[in-house]
């Protein structure tokens, strides 16, 4: 075989010179007889005797001979050390030449032999951008996008995969191909052509690459992908071909017009027809495919108007669906259900309607479920369908009666720091009532979590949150007791530090909370607040232009009530607040103005 390989690659380099057609022919079968037993060797073999550079001569559209030739190239670029030598022997020209034949197998092996260049090479996708093949394979996909005989549907197939291997991790490409409009002309393939497997893979795989740029969004839901999808979706009944589809719809599913979309479209019933089937199988793809289908459930919640049509008022179908998941055995529809709810609670409406109606009680039943050695995830997705269902004022009252507080306190040991966070969300959200932050204001094993948290530096989200209660628990209780267990626990210097926040109304929380301690039980926290060196920032806050009004405002107040400390009186006078205040007379703001002037005459008379 090998001595008629050399013959033959000799015979070649003469009879490509003299064209005779025949003998040709002979050389180029016996190339495509050698490739077919050892593709390797044969190609190895091709590459050395350089007749490579011979067969852009042979890439003609006159020639009976062009499909084998093509046929070739397309059989030695499946190897990747060919695919340069390919580039370099000038042959995407004349093969993007090609595209442009009426000879249907010239056009299958010239899509072959592209396609396979392209195939994770760079230099191959380079060439054949500049050569402007992809525009000519994409005109070509709409023109023969209605012919279903099965020789046109194995073109479309060569030539949707050409693409995808041309633009393939590549967001230049894939961009270029979404301007060329390829989307809605692989969403029609779809439509016409979903009988054919070989044909309908290649399109999901072209929508997994493209659905991943943001930028393809818009042009997917100006075309009927949803209604295609869920089409193919419910006629699958393979694991791995049901896979291939979850693939594209989690990333189009981020797009909130494309979620309604596959709403409407029925995707939703579908999901948990999965769900139903699935939830007692221990089989590693029916649990995959569970948590897929839930997750994907969860998603298309995320969009507001999705979401409300699935809730159709409490009653919808869904809602209710989701809800019996809480209860479940299984964590991970109990995580999709919790997750489910934190997403339908995300208006006034929804919120309220959940909380008449005992959500709260299923809610904490699942915490329960998970306090000792519990799920982590769950118990932050619960804790945050919480943190929602505790937003309306009207809901406040009915969840503190329903225990609410006492349940997410068991949480306070975790180490987890979403846990932390969603926990600390949750009881900030409850207390506006004087009397809940009084209760929780005087938990000394809370307080002393808080100032704990106060410095998870690697946590600024729980961090945030700690400070943000622990002003909470002072602002809304008005307790000196609280204001007591907060000082004997260490917290005053957190709140001090709060004040300097780059967010403004972290800030003003802290200034208010502080104005409160110095109003109720100076006394007992001015050794904290002289330490934390209170003035010196209420001092730099007013003389930065930076700071918002309100927290100038407040920062003056707060030096009115910090003087009746003499400590604090002398802090003051050495810092010469008189002149940072007369200047804040003149301020466009009224009440700052006003307060400068009230602040000016009591720095005044106590001076």
């Amino acid at each position: 075989m090998a001595d008629n390989l050399s013959d033959t690659l000799k015979k070649l380099k003469i009879t490509a010179v003299d064209r005779t057609e025949d003998s040709l022919e002979g050389c180029l079968d016996c190339l495509l007889q050698a490739l077919a037993q050892n593709n390797t060797g044969t190609s190895e073999k091709i590459q050395g005797s350089g007749i490579l550079q011979l067969f852009a001569d042979l890439l003609t559209p006159q020639s009976s001979c062009t499909a084998k030739v093509a046929n070739i190239i397309a059989e030695v670029a499946k190897n990747e050390f060919m695919r340069i030598p390919c580039v370099e022997a000038g042959l995407i020209s004349p093969l993007v030449q090609l595209l442009n034949s009426k000879d249907q197998e010239v056009l299958l092996q010239t899509g072959r032999a592209l396609g396979n260049i392209c195939y994770d090479s760079h230099e191959g996708r380079s060439a054949v951008d500049q050569a402007g093949g992809a525009q000519i394979v994409i005109d070509h996909l709409r023109s023969l996008c209605g012919i279903t005989d099965p020789a046109n549907e194995k073109l479309l197939t060569v030539f949707c995969g050409m693409l995808m291997n041309y633009s393939n991790e590549n967001d230049s490409l894939q961009a270029q191909l979404i301007n060329m409009g390829v989307i809605p002309t692989l969403v029609k393939l779809l439509g016409i052509h979903c009988q054919n497997a070989a044909l309908t893979e290649m399109c999901l795989v072209a929508f997994g690459n493209l659905a991943e740029l943001e930028s393809s969004k818009e042009q997917f839901a100006s075309t009927n992908i949803a209604e295609e999808l869920v089409k193919l979706f419910k006629k699958q009944i393979e694991h791995d071909k049901r896979e291939m589809i979850f693939e594209v719809l989690a990333p189009l599913a981020e797009n909130d017009a494309i979620k309604l979309q596959l709403v409407e479209a029925g995707l939703v019933e579908c999901l948990l027809e999965i769900v139903q089937q699935k939830v007692d199988s221990d089989k590693e793809d029916d649990i995959a495919e569970l948590k897929t289908a839930s997750d994907l459930m969860v998603l298309l919640l995320l969009g507001d108007e999705s979401m409300q049509k699935l809730f159709e008022g409490g009653k919808g179908n869904v809602f209710q669906k989701v809800l019996s998941w809480i209860p479940s055995s299984n964590h991970q529809l109990q995580l999709a259900g919790a997750l489910a709810i934190a997403n339908f609670a995300r208006n006034d409406g929804n919120c309220i309607h959940m909380v008449d109606n005992g959500i709260v009680e299923n809610l904490m039943d699942l915490l329960n479920r998970h306090v000792e050695d519990g799920n982590v995830t769950v118990q932050h997705a619960a804790l945050s369908a919480l943190r929602n269902l505790a937003i309306p004022v009207v809901n406040k009252g009915k969840m503190l009666s329903a225990g609410v507080t006492e349940a997410v306190l068991k949480f306070l040991k975790s180490e987890m720091p979403p846990v932390q966070f969603k926990l600390l969300g949750t009881l900030r959200m409850l207390i506006d009532a004087q009397e809940a932050a009084e209760q929780l204001g005087k938990n000394v094993k809370l307080v002393e979590r808080l100032v704990e948290w106060c410095e998870a530096k690697d946590h600024a989200g729980v961090m945030g949150e700690s400070n943000r209660l622990l002003s909470a628990l002072i602002r809304h209780s008005k307790s000196k007791d609280v204001i007591k267990t907060i000082v004997q626990s260490g917290g005053i210097k957190h709140l001090v530090t709060m004040a300097t926040s780059e967010h403004v109304i972290m800030q003003n929380e802290a200034l208010v909370a502080l104005a409160l301690i110095a109003a109720l039980e100076l006394g007992t926290a001015e050794k904290d607040l002289e330490s934390a060196k209170l003035v010196r920032i209420l001092h730099r806050l007013l003389a930065d232009e930076r700071s918002a009004p309100e927290i100038k405002y407040n920062s003056m107040v707060l030096i009115c009530a910090v003087m009746g400390s003499e400590s604090l009186h002398k802090e003051v006078q050495d810092l010469a607040f008189l002149d940072v205040v007369s200047k804040l007379r003149s301020h466009e703001n009224k009440s700052v103005a006003q307060q400068a002037s009230l602040t000016e005459q009591r720095l005044t008379v106590e001076s």
